[in-house]
């Protein structure tokens, strides 16, 4: 009997000692996490979150373990906040060298600090050339426009440009400027077709109006005409059709087909 409650203490005693050890191994996985997450004891430089119980280092600070150390933030750098990365940007007008430092844009005489803050552009008069800002050399009959890429002018109305000059637009008689930034730079006025850069009047048939197509004769025929040549004849109409939608062409009635010139009735 007494064998047995001997017996017995000591699986008791195994047991109780296995689940010490047990024990010790969640506490010693466990705790670190706990720490790590926030929620152990606040240490120093650490503020209680507004939600959820649990601490966050204070700005300018970061979690190691259960401790909030401080970041070493370069000169003309700023805590960003962020767990991840570095943990500070450069300010306005600098950038990160080597992931340690924040230096000053270069920027070259005439120039300025663009919005965004990471790169620069020349002055209004200035054009980028590699990393400097050269005068724009503006001719005559130009004027200076806000795009920072090619030349940085343009010309005036009625001029075009041709090397680092502006010529005039040599317009014919009866044409007139288009103000087009690509494309003709002068159309014919109505009533007259472009030939061979000249604006020649439109011989007008009878029964047929001034068309402003840039192809064609400059006309079409009026409704009820078809074009033959350069005149506009009247459209012999078959029984069972209509004129169709342009007015110059004809179409059978519906039940009804073409055949041999005719409208007959269909099969």
């Amino acid at each position: 009997m007494r064998q047995d409650k001997k017996k017995n203490n000591n699986s008791l005693a195994r047991l109780i000692s296995r689940l010490a050890v047990v024990a010790g191994i969640i506490a010693s996985v466990a705790f670190p996490v706990f720490a790590q997450d926030g929620t152990g004891p606040m240490p120093d430089n650490a503020e209680a979150r507004n939600y959820g119980g649990g601490w966050d280092c204070d700005l300018g600070f970061r979690m190691d373990g259960a401790e909030c150390l401080a970041l070493n933030i370069p000169d003309n750098a700023y805590a960003t906040g962020r767990t991840y990365g570095s943990g500070w940007a450069c300010r306005r007008g600098y950038e990160e060298v080597g992931d340690a430092s924040c230096e000053a844009i270069p920027m070259p005489e005439n120039a300025y600090l663009r919005s965004s803050g990471y790169d620069w552009q020349c002055e209004r008069g200035y054009r980028q050339d590699r990393e400097t800002c050269v005068p724009i050399v503006l001719p005559e009959h130009g004027y200076l426009t806000e795009d920072t890429s090619g030349s940085g002018w343009v010309c005036d109305r009625g001029f075009t440009p041709s090397a680092s000059a502006c010529v005039p637009i040599s317009v014919p008689e009866n044409g007139y400027l288009t103000n087009a930034d690509y494309g003709a730079e002068w159309a014919c006025e109505r009533g007259f077709f472009e030939i061979d850069g000249r604006c020649d009047p439109v011989a007008l048939p009878a029964n047929a109006f001034l068309d402003q197509e840039s192809y064609g004769p400059g006309w079409r025929c009026e409704r009820g005409f078809e074009a033959v040549d350069n005149a506009c004849v009247a459209i012999d109409l078959p029984a069972n059709a209509h004129l169709d939608r342009s007015g110059n062409r004809w179409r059978c009635d519906r039940s009804f087909q073409l055949s041999d010139g005719a409208c007959v009735l269909g099969r």
